[in-house]
């Protein structure tokens, strides 16, 4: 019978094992050798997470760029945006110096000129009237440019939408007081040119939230007509001129009469329609 030693069989196993755990041989790696598929792994690894390092940082930076951009941005736009009011407040203010508002401030200031030389040396002497007429004369010339260099010229301010008309009745009712105080003038005439034009004014400020009562043509004639009936009484006139300065003031004071009845017409038909054209906004918000 044939059989193979012990110690064969022996070295054999022996020869299989290695180490004190029976590890196989064959599975066994040397200590000093490194897998080349595992070292281009980890390389490739260690590169992909510099690249993502590197990459978050310069997203990082790019946002703190853009946020710091966006910040000046916000920042000089505002003070572009308040530089601009200040500079157009600063136009606003400038424009109230303009020639239509300075002809409206020359003409305030003649009342009081007016009414000094009217009533200098008694209120009798031809040659103060005639001062007194030549200032009122340039007081209603300025009172036919300003208007109008306002509306052409884009020089409509506050100012002048309150001083103007101020201005035009100042001077008128300086003219007519003073007349009828001198004893040129019957007092009831005085008090219907007044009395029209303080009513047509408060009457425009009643109905301004309904609309703007326009000025008419017989508006515009009504007032060249008076200016011409007051300057002919304010000179010193004799004869035929003050027999003609008679008339003209008569149709002064009808073509008075007859624009305020027109105005207070145009007053009621522009309350009428404005409270129509209330209900009916009304009644369709509702519906």
């Amino acid at each position: 019978m044939t059989g193979v030693p012990a110690s064969a069989a022996g070295g054999s196993s022996s020869a299989r094992r290695t180490g004190p755990r029976g590890t196989s041989g064959a599975a066994q790696e040397p200590v000093g050798r490194t897998n080349p598929g595992s070292a281009l792994e980890r390389g490739a690894t260690e590169r992909a997470a510099t690249d993502r390092g590197t990459t978050d940082q310069g997203t990082t930076d790019q946002g703190t760029t853009g946020r710091g951009s966006a910040e000046r941005g916000s920042t000089e736009g505002g003070a572009a945006g308040r530089g601009g009011k200040i500079a157009a407040a600063a136009v606003n203010q400038a424009s109230v110096w303009n020639v239509a508002n300075l002809l409206t401030m020359l003409r305030l200031l003649l009342v009081p000129a007016f009414v000094a030389l009217m009533l200098g040396n008694g209120g009798y002497d031809p040659a103060w009237r005639s001062f007194a007429w030549a200032a009122f004369a340039i007081a209603m010339i300025t009172d036919l440019f300003d208007g109008h260099l306002a509306r052409t010229y884009n020089l409509v301010t506050d100012f002048g939408k309150i001083a103007d008309p101020i201005a035009d009745k100042a001077i008128m009712g300086a003219a007519l007081i003073c007349l009828s105080a001198l004893g040129d003038l019957p007092w009831w005439v005085t008090a219907v040119i007044l009395g029209r034009e303080l009513g047509i004014t408060v009457l425009r400020f009643v109905v301004i939230r309904y609309g703007v009562i326009p000025a008419s043509r017989g508006g515009k004639l009504k007032t060249l007509t008076q200016g011409i009936a007051v300057g002919m009484y304010v000179l010193a006139l004799t004869g035929p001129l003050a027999t003609l300065r008679f008339w003209v003031m008569a149709a002064a004071v009808v073509l008075t009469v007859a624009t305020g009845l027109d105005y207070v017409k145009q007053a009621i038909v522009l309350r009428r329609r404005g409270i129509a054209e209330r209900r009916a906004a009304l009644k369709e918000t509702e519906a």
